[in-house]
């Protein structure tokens, strides 16, 4: 996959030299392009933003220099990549969205700054490839460049060859299968004992449908204390799909859940 990131500030992206990401681009799994947006200015202040009209707080990016790093990182391509623009007004990014976007075959991601990209710019950019606006929450940074960190980390992780144990991926918070978007459940390693708590008898039980079904039971009991609107979705829409005892516990959480 090809990522590319422009950014007033490329030095932002550092972390993505690091860990899981910076292995999979030095295997060459990961292509990931940095572009400085002042690089299309042409003042001598490398000016990328102006006051709004209409009035109101705050300065707008300019429309020029977007335009023309679109057109530069995009220019001679056989097929056109996906933009995506990190904003507070974007539909919500969760890991399905990164599913969907770790099959594109090339991204580019918009770090908007101040009170946001002139309209115009992904108005002009749909004319030649899709756009989508995402938000990685319900709160304002400062700017795209944290939003596109958790994007670019989110999406990358799910392609073949950069997790080292494939698995990882399928067991993690909001994976697949009839439990999806469910909270994973505790996890433990060694030592079996540790300041006086032990790890649960059935992790070291080697049954491992046991083992399944506890991390299962988990996954709804943590999800029931820590995002109860996730399992009311469960119930809603794939109770038939659960296991007997996933129903039982499922229900059992239900009742114990305060109404809204």
């Amino acid at each position: 996959m090809r990522i590319d990131i422009i950014t007033i500030f490329p030095d932002y992206f550092a972390p993505l030299e690091l860990s899981l990401i910076g292995k999979a681009r030095a295997a060459g799994i990961l292509d990931i392009r940095l572009h400085d947006l002042r690089s299309w200015t042409h003042d001598r202040h490398s000016t990328v933003d102006d006051t709004p009209y209409g009035g109101g707080p705050g300065m707008v990016m300019k429309p020029q220099p977007w335009g023309e790093a679109l057109d530069s990182v995009t220019a001679g391509a056989d097929a056109p990549p996906r933009l995506v623009l990190p904003t507070p007004s974007g539909t919500p990014f969760t890991q399905e969205h990164a599913k969907r976007l770790s099959r594109e075959p090339w991204l580019v991601l918009a770090c908007g700054r101040y009170e946001g990209v002139d309209a115009r710019v992904p108005a002009d950019a749909e004319r030649r490839m899709p756009v989508e606006e995402v938000s990685i929450g319900d709160y304002v940074l400062a700017g795209g460049e944290s939003a596109t960190l958790v994007i670019v980390e989110t999406v990358s992780r799910l392609l073949p060859g950069v997790l080292g144990n494939a698995e990882s991926a399928v067991q993690d918070s909001f994976a697949s299968g009839a439990m999806e978007n469910l909270l994973e459940g505790p996890v433990y390693t060694k030592p079996a004992q540790w300041r006086g708590q032990e790890v649960p008898p059935v992790l070291l039980s080697g049954d491992h449908g046991a083992v399944d079904r506890w991390r299962r039971h988990e996954a709804l009991r943590k999800t029931a204390r820590n995002r109860p609107e996730l399992l009311r979705e469960l119930a809603a829409r794939r109770m038939d799909e659960l296991e007997r005892s996933d129903r039982e516990l499922l229900l059992e959480l239900l009742e114990q859940m305060p109404g809204e």
